[in-house]
């Protein structure tokens, strides 16, 4: 067994100088399992800890930043505690049996919310945006299995309180809340649609251009009214496409193309975008194309990008030789897993402009190597400063940064700059070379004191080292101690998202300390609009111009003069001119491309895009099942528009506002059969149709496939599949032959087929109908001689014929027993198959055995076969039924059936095709089934027998031709013709 250890749990209240250990429960050993620090009251923390002595958890309160805690038992094992957002008593807990507990009082009693909800999804009403502040946003599963997205108070929410904001189901892992968006997508007959509500208003569809066709959607960011997220498109691998919306999260213009994308644990998906802290609307993204990736950056939230610019030289003072454009500054944007290390690019938001990464100079971003660059101006000019990675630390508002290297070596040296990088010092931080593993600085308080922590060797403890730089500062800062710089494009455009905006910073000869209540930005003043501010509107792209600046035209399929989807009649709208100003731009007065014609009346217009599913979009259903039809309207005006539907069985009615309540139409089917539901919605402008076809069938119970075990080379073989129920023109048969790996397909429940080449060949067929599948095998030996022997039987054994395959699998068993007892023949030898349907007759297949290699022997004089017919003559093969009645086995007159098949060379072989009529099959096992059960409706028949009743008659030899394959198994193509198709159709 493993060794468990206790969690030490040290607490420090002077920056680390020292360190007092807290004992949680004297005299149990306790493990610490995780914390939690309250948001918004630091001095509240919750540890989540086990012990050994007993199973459960337990939690752990302080209310005085650690200095005491309270021991709380709980009856349920945490996976993570939520705090939250303003109200610092109320905690969620989710568990590891995916239930959701709820505390009003910092986890000292809990109350169960929920059951059956999705890791990760869970979250607290949104401040300002969200009504009631108790709301819980959550994604549950339902019994049947599928997801959704209820809400409820934590006050109340039972399943009869639950609140279901989206109607239907959506994908697992798909809800999003963030900021003034909620987000979610849903799938189903393969297709995925992607959901957004704004400020929790309706669920909207979101509007990516008509033919990105999306695989994969990622949410980079929601703030500042906006949302931005990445889009895999159907013809993307790693890369993925950046999109920005319009306020309201439904309209999406293209900004950057092809960002480099990894995979990475639990399937998760690493966009390799990074938003720039400090200073808002800029980003840094790393492009793919061709195989080789660069570098981006963007001011103004992407409507334009640019390359970073290279230095001229680099830590040494040497020159570059790095000239644009073939030679640019890439970085490394991916972000370290452990939150305690800098991460591969460094900014924060109390340091704006303040940039440091690792990457190279090149003409692409190079994955091994890794020389640390640095910029204080955002990203205009760039200054080499390591030629390794190091472990990044911003002290005080950037004004000293440490740096330590990223080795696997121990360590006693650490670097500093005082003066935003441009020079560096050295400083011995120990007297003993340690691993580092990362650094640490007081959280959300921009101090002079940080700690480095790692280990003196893999088998020891952590070690912890306070680095204080405050006696280097020995006084606050004053206005005279700080410059100022303006923010400015790589053009040198300081008009930037609307505002010339300026920062100020500490100089580097003043050694002073700028303190918590340090504020970076200087001014801001608002810009005249100019061409810049505008990007692309839905449904335009822009085109290289050689014009200053670009053009924006719309793409082949949107039609920008057409009232949008949802315009009704009495409403206005405005047509886009192809522009809208970037979302979070300030810009006033000057140039103004947003504003298109005036108001505009919406147009009566017929409705399109009209559409009738099932909810769930199953389109096969059970009898007596509630069915809720859903009918939904793309375009058009719905108040003026009135909705005939017909259900298929009788049912017809006449609705107004159908599409505009989305309530449901429910229905219940009796009868199995194929319905045809239509939805007929017009108005004075024109009309539109929707047809859906809904399978109503029972669930297969049986499925038998009645093969002959015997056939010659090249002779027709029938192969029939004998189902319960039938289900007529509802089940789909797929044979495979052999090793085929692709099926041959069939409405009917029986083909035909040929086997070219000697040897046993495995059949197989799949019956599906609706959501239930059945399959049976079957082992056909393929001989090219063999002898066939025409059996009946004594009448008396029709009346006690259930006709089921199990019945006559028996039947065939004694008699080839009983033969090969009275004639020595060995039973391998000897194959009895019992024919389906009445009169009850039998085939005996005589089987040569292996051929000596000493002489050939001739099949005339094969005395096995004259015994078996001895032994039948003279009545010496009978068997007894219940009752005591004896079954006699007989020779069976053939006068009409062919004696001889295939065999070349002399040889002969003699074979009956095992081929019955479907019509006969299908009659003879009904009536059987339905003798067994009474009281089965006639509507359930075999479906030959319900496409004479549902379709135009089909003669036998029309269907034979329609279903008969020619030639070897292995290249036959099955036909349906179109008339069985028309029986599958047409009820």
């Amino acid at each position: 067994m493993g060794k468990v250890l206790e969690s030490s749990l040290w607490r420090s209240s002077d920056f680390g100088t020292s360190y007092t250990k807290l004992t949680l429960q004297p005299g149990v050993t306790t493990i610490i399992d995780n914390f939690y620090i309250c948001p918004t009251n630091k001095r509240k923390i919750i540890l989540v800890s086990s012990s050994l002595s007993d199973r459960e958890q337990n939690l752990f309160l302080s209310t005085d930043e650690g200095t005491s805690f309270q021991r709380q038992p709980i009856t349920f094992l945490v996976e993570t505690l939520l705090f939250h957002p303003r109200d610092e008593d109320k905690v969620l807990a989710y568990t590891k049996e995916s239930k959701l507990y709820v505390s009003l009082d910092l986890g000292k009693k809990w109350t169960l919310l929920q059951e059956q909800v999705t890791k990760d999804h869970v979250f607290w009403a949104v401040s300002g945006v969200d009504a009631d502040p108790n709301l819980v946003h959550m994604e549950t599963q339902d019994l049947s299995g599928g997801f959704r997205y209820v809400t409820c108070q934590i006050h109340s929410c039972s399943d009869e309180m639950l609140a279901a904001p989206f109607p239907g189901p959506i994908d697992h892992g798909s809800l999003a809340v963030q900021d003034d968006y909620v987000l979610l997508k849903t799938t189903s007959t393969n297709q995925t649609k992607y959901y957004v509500s704004y400020r929790r208003n309706e669920f909207v569809l979101m509007k990516l251009p008509k033919y990105a066709l999306p695989k994969d959607l990622q949410v980079i960011s929601t703030d500042e009214s906006q949302v931005f997220v990445a889009v895999q498109e159907w013809y993307q691998t790693d890369t993925y496409n950046l999109y920005q919306s319009d306020p309201r999260g439904v309209r999406y213009a293209l900004v950057l193309e092809d960002v480099r994308s990894s995979r990475q644990a639990e399937e998760s998906v690493l966009i390799d975008i990074l938003e720039v802290r400090g200073v808002k609307g800029v980003f840094l993204a790393n492009r793919k194309v061709d195989g080789k990736v660069m570098t981006l950056i963007t001011y103004n939230k992407g409507r334009d990008w640019d390359f970073l610019r290279p230095p001229s030289s680099d830590m040494n003072g040497k020159p570059t030789n790095c000239q644009p454009p073939d030679c640019h500054l890439h970085l490394h944007l991916r972000w370290a897993d452990n939150p305690y290390v800098s991460g591969t690019v460094h900014t924060k938001d109390t340091t704006p402009g303040l940039i440091m990464g690792a990457g190279n100079l090149g003409s692409q971003l190079v994955e091994y190597k890794e020389e640390m660059y640095i910029t204080a101006d955002c990203g205009r000019t760039w200054r080499q400063v390591f030629e390794e990675e190091h472990h990044i630390l911003y002290l005080d508002h950037g004004g000293v940064i440490v740096a330590i290297k990223d080795t696997s070596i121990p360590l006693k040296i650490l670097k500093f700059s005082v003066d935003g990088g441009v020079t560096w010092s050295t400083h011995n931080f120990t007297s003993t070379s340690v691993f580092v593993d990362g650094l640490l600085s007081e959280p959300g308080d921009e101090t002079l004191v940080m700690t480095v922590f790692g280990h003196i060797s893999f088998r020891s403890d952590w070690e912890l080292v306070k680095v204080d730089f405050r006696p280097s500062f020995s006084r606050p800062c004053g206005e005279n101690d700080y410059s100022s710089w303006d923010l400015t494009s790589l053009q040198g455009d300081r008009c930037i998202m609307g505002q010339q905006r300026s920062f100020r910073k500490r100089k580097p000869a003043s050694w002073c300390v700028q303190g918590r209540s340090f504020t970076s930005a200087l001014t801001a003043r608002v810009c005249q609009c100019r061409d810049s501010d505008f990007l692309c509107d839905y449904g335009f792209e822009r085109t290289p111009s050689l014009e200053p600046g670009t053009k924006c035209v719309a793409n082949f399929w949107f039609n920008p003069l057409a009232p949008p989807d949802d315009c009704a009649v009495g409403q206005t709208y405005t047509s886009s001119l192809g522009y809208r100003k970037v979302v979070s731009n300030v810009c006033e007065g000057g140039v103004d491309l947003w504003r298109g014609p005036g108001p505009l009346q919406c147009p009566l217009t017929r409705p399109r895009g009209l559409r009738v599913s099932i909810l769930g979009e199953a389109v096969a259903v059970r009898p007596g099942e509630d069915v809720l039809f859903v009918v939904r309207q793309e375009q058009g005006d719905i108040l003026t528009t009135k909705y005939q539907v017909d259900l298929g069985d009788g049912f017809k009615a006449m609705y107004v506002n159908l599409t505009l309540t989305a309530e449901p139409i429910r229905h219940r089917y009796e009868s199995p059969g194929v319905y045809r539901v239509s939805v007929r919605a017009e108005n004075v402008a024109g009309h539109d149709e929707a047809v859906l076809f809904v399978q109503v069938n029972s669930p297969l119970q049986a499925l038998y496939l009645e093969v002959a075990p015997v056939v010659g080379i090249n002779q027709d073989m029938n192969l029939t599949a004998v189902l319960l129920p039938p289900n007529p023109n509802l089940t789909v048969f797929y044979w495979w032959i052999g090793h085929s790996l692709q099926p041959l397909l069939s409405l009917d429940n029986s083909v035909t087929t040929r086997f070219a080449a000697p040897g046993d060949v495995r059949v197989s067929v799949q019956a599906a109908c609706g959501s239930s599948v059945l399959q049976d095998s079957r082992v056909v030996r393929v001989l090219d001689q063999f002898q066939l022997v025409p059996l009946c039987f004594s009448r008396e054994l029709d009346a006690l014929n259930p006709n089921t395959p199990e019945w006559r699998e028996d039947v065939g068993l004694v008699v080839t027993r009983l033969l090969s007892k009275e004639t020595s023949v060995p039973e391998e030898l000897l194959v009895t198959v019992v024919r389906p349907g009445l009169p009850t007759v039998a085939d005996l297949y005589v089987l040569l055995p292996p051929p000596r290699p000493t002489r050939k022997r001739s099949l005339s004089s094969d005395k096995r076969l004259t015994a078996v017919r001895q032994v039948l003559s003279a009545q010496k093969i009978s068997f007894l039924l219940q009752g005591g009645l004896r079954v006699l086995v007989a020779l069976r007159d053939t006068d009409t059936e062919s004696q001889r098949l295939g065999g070349g060379s002399g040889y002969w072989a003699v074979v009956v095709l095992f081929v019955v009529g479907v019509f006969a099959v299908g009659a003879i096992v009904l009536y059987k089934f339905k003798r067994k059960r009474p009281g089965r409706t006639v509507y359930a028949q075999m479906h030959n027998e319900k496409e004479q009743e549902m379709t135009s008659p089909v003669s036998r030899s029309e269907d034979a031709q329609g279903t008969a394959m020619q030639g070897n198994h292995s290249g036959v193509v099955l036909s349906i013709n179109s008339r069985e198709m028309h029986g599958y159709l047409v009820s």
